[in-house]
């Protein structure tokens, strides 16, 4: 018994550190440590259209509250029953059902708001650019696209 609390225990303190883990930022103004002090082309153009959109986290995914959810699910699950059968049943249904819901709750939490802005650029070409929504876009609004190291974003200008 008192080994099942411990690892019960770990488990939590596994799921609340998850809880926040969230993946970095996929807006306008966020940089990685590989996109700062690199040269960005510019180019202005006015918003034609806003719309928004959701990121969806599953190509993010670490899978580890897959993981931790299935851990915690089995450990409960084998404390039901009152036999070693029932008990690994208990198990196996415990990990199924954690791990669904351990699943459920890392994306939950790495799911982003969107923004797909199209652009008219300075020379005539449409372009439309998806990112986090971390700034309000209006048709007729002036911005600036960022473009370089396999990035482009919008902000405005």
């Amino acid at each position: 018994m008192k080994s099942n609390f411990a690892m019960l225990t770990g488990a939590l303190l596994s799921a609340v550190l998850l809880a926040g883990c969230v993946s970095p930022g996929m807006g306008g103004g966020d940089y990685n440590r590989r996109q700062v002090r690199g040269e960005m082309n510019v180019r202005l153009g006015v918003v034609e259209a806003v719309r928004d959109v959701a990121i969806d986290a599953r190509g993010a995914e670490s899978g580890t509250g897959t993981l931790v959810g299935a851990a915690l699910g089995g450990i409960g699950g084998s404390t039901v029953g009152g036999g070693n059968r029932a008990n690994a049943a208990g198990a196996i249904a415990g990990a199924v059902v954690g791990g669904l819901i351990g699943n459920a709750v890392e994306k939950s939490n790495n799911d982003r708001r969107g923004v797909e802005v199209t652009v008219r650029l300075e020379g005539g070409k449409l372009i439309a650019v998806t990112q986090e929504k971390d700034e309000e876009f209006r048709v007729g609004d002036k911005v600036r696209i960022l473009s370089g190291q396999g990035v482009t974003r919008v902000t405005r200008g």
